[in-house]
């Protein structure tokens, strides 16, 4: 097992809180010496510490987690992947581990870099097409959101708890109805007329604070109907907790980010009351995790079991730490959720041999597959496509693939572990973040040469993978001859 080295961070946050060595030590009950060994990194972090520096400091110990160190690594390589000189895969674990606050201001500038990019490109455009634009150019607030999500590790206890309650008081009161019919019966009590409309095509959900009517599509089937039901329940009964939980920065200072992860928060809600924690996570580990069998058994979509799986995160009874994604066919992603390290990339799409994609061409199916990252780290993935729509010929469809991921060390509990090889690291299939930032030399699929190298061009010859690069030779650097 990896040891662990985080000196200068436990320095920062005891300075943080004013403490001596010694006032430290003797909350955590062990010899000033040993913490000062700690902090001068001649001692590795072992769980026993972890757990007393949790329990002296209240400090979240996955800001000592291998996940997080990864991620930051996984950021940094991204980041820096056009930087002038080479940087050398210590030089990044050290800043990843030893000097997060750094490395997460390095990954900012360089998220910001792309934004200001992107609004560069979209500004050409409307110059160039005559045209009058006066809707926004940026969706930099989804972005704010979904980081915020993944700093919280996709859990927010407050919120689940109330949920959780909630739906046990609602099988309390009313233990032969149905969820949606309780939950009509509930908004009735603010007030709130449900009304069904078979002619919504694209609107799911549509609340008038006038009329204080809420109009479902009448083409919502009722676990549907429950959820977007339970989200307006949570915007109107649960609008201070979730208030309280957004009162940070960029939300407060950001009117559309600020609404936006209301909404986000309410469909965690709404999710959260439709597969309660405690029993969905119950029967979760009972399946091994059969998404099949977990919609079966609560009657919703896999989209929606896949969803939920990737909030299992309760401290004292998580689950598998996931990563959920959406995809289209074009290899945009939709929807991305993480409980842990995984790094989605924001540039250059995703891997061509990555199972969700391979999903499309066999919808239905549940596909898995053992894949392993550059950096070594192996995961399994499940994958299987879902459709969207309208019932009905030529009425308009939406099909994605959604994956669903975990580090191999938990594959398994997984049912779908059977039958693969989890220790063998030739039996994975070598995937990357993308092209632009992935720097398998011998990947016949690569449509972009990695960006952290300078391209090898020889007239001469013809092989396998269409872009070549000088390995150690920065891109930039090659001088013309």
């Amino acid at each position: 097992m990896k040891k662990t080295f985080m000196g200068i961070k436990l320095r920062k946050l005891r300075a943080e809180r004013g403490m001596s060595q010694i006032a430290l030590a003797q909350a955590m009950g062990i010899s000033p010496s040993y913490l000062n060994q700690l902090e001068q990194n001649q001692r590795p972090f072992t769980v026993s510490v972890l757990l007393k520096l949790n329990r002296a400091m209240g400090i979240d110990i996955q800001e000592f987690s291998e996940d997080e160190e990864a991620r930051l690594l996984a950021g940094l390589k991204e980041a820096l992947a056009e930087a002038a000189q080479p940087i050398s895969l210590p030089e990044f674990q050290e800043v990843a581990s030893q000097m997060p606050a750094l490395a997460q201001a390095v990954i900012a500038l360089h998220r910001r870099q792309h934004e200001l990019i992107g609004r560069l490109e979209s500004l050409s455009l409307q110059l160039g097409d005559g045209r009058n634009h006066d809707e926004p150019m940026i969706s930099q607030p989804f972005e704010l959101v979904r980081d915020f999500f993944f700093s919280h590790q996709n859990y927010f206890d407050p919120l689940d708890r109330a949920a959780e309650g909630l739906a046990q008081q609602a099988q309390a009161k009313a233990p032969s109805m149905k969820l949606d019919a309780w939950l009509e019966q509930r908004l009735e009590t603010h007030g709130v007329k449900v009304q069904r409309d078979r002619s919504a095509q694209r609107s799911k959900r549509h609340f008038d604070p006038v009329q204080f009517t809420l109009t479902l599509s009448a083409h919502l089937e009722p676990p549907q109907q429950s959820f977007q039901m339970a989200t307006q329940l949570a915007l109107m009964e649960f609008s201070s907790l979730i208030d309280d939980l957004i009162k940070v920065p960029p939300f407060t200072k950001n009117e559309p980010a600020r609404k936006l992860v209301r909404v986000g928060l309410a469909n965690y809600f709404a999710g959260a009351l439709l597969l309660p924690y405690m029993n969905f996570l119950q029967a979760a580990e009972t399946l091994r995790y059969d998404i099949e069998l977990l919609g079966q058994l609560f009657g919703v979509g896999l989209e929606t079991v896949c969803h939920r799986l990737s909030t299992l995160q309760r401290l004292g009874s998580p689950g598998v730490p996931f990563f959920f994604v959406r995809v289209d066919r074009a290899g945009n992603i939709s929807k991305r959720q993480s409980a842990t390290h995984f790094h989605f990339s924001r540039i250059g799409g995703t891997c061509p041999l990555w199972n969700v994609y391979e999903a499309f061409s066999r919808p239905g199916q549940i596909l898995a597959q053992l894949s392993s990252m550059p950096d070594g780290r192996r995961y399994l993935w499940i994958a299987h496509t879902v459709t969207h729509g309208e019932a009905g010929y030529g009425a308009p469809r939406r099909t994605f693939s959604v994956g669903l991921g975990c580090d191999v060390r938990h594959a398994h509990r997984l049912v779908y572990a059977k039958g693969l090889d989890l220790q063998s690291p030739e039996a994975a299939t070598p995937i990357g973040m993308g092209c632009k930032v992935c720097e398998r030399e011998d990947c016949p699929q690569r449509a972009f040469p990695f960006v952290g190298r300078a391209l090898a061009v020889d007239e001469n010859q013809s092989q396998s993978a269409p872009y070549g690069s000088l390995v150690g030779q920065r891109a930039g650097s090659q001088k013309l001859q």
